[in-house]
């Protein structure tokens, strides 16, 4: 995927957000900064999970900026790549689970006790 595809992230653009509801921006970033403190879990183990959330909601400019994050907070390019496979796998497994609806669906259908 081109660089180009998002509109970069820009002081500019942050201001403006910031502008549009500061009280939001406010709580959204103290929230942010709160849920990615050290704690019960350490920061790069945090940024970890968020890279493969990240992946998960796919949104580019999460997968960048807690990539660089997690490696600031030393993590290594294994142990991001193994996570990204973690979120892989979670995204699979939940299509393979819910092919269970699917399979109901053609047994109700299929023995006429379907409501459609």
């Amino acid at each position: 995927m081109p660089r180009d595809v998002f509109p970069h992230s820009t002081p500019e653009l942050a201001a403006t957000r910031k502008k549009l509801a500061p009280d939001i921006h406010d709580a959204f970033t103290k929230f942010s900064q709160s849920v990615f403190a050290d704690g019960a879990l350490p920061v790069k183990t945090k940024q970890l999970i968020a890279v493969a959330v990240a992946h998960v909601t796919q949104c580019p400019y999460c997968i960048r900026g807690h990539t660089k994050a997690a490696l600031r907070h030393g993590a290594t390019p294994n142990e991001i790549m193994e996570a990204i496979w973690v979120a892989a796998e979670m995204r699979a497994g939940g299509a393979y689970a819910h092919a269970a609806l699917a399979l109901d669906t053609i047994d109700e259908v299929q023995h006429g006790r379907s409501n459609a």
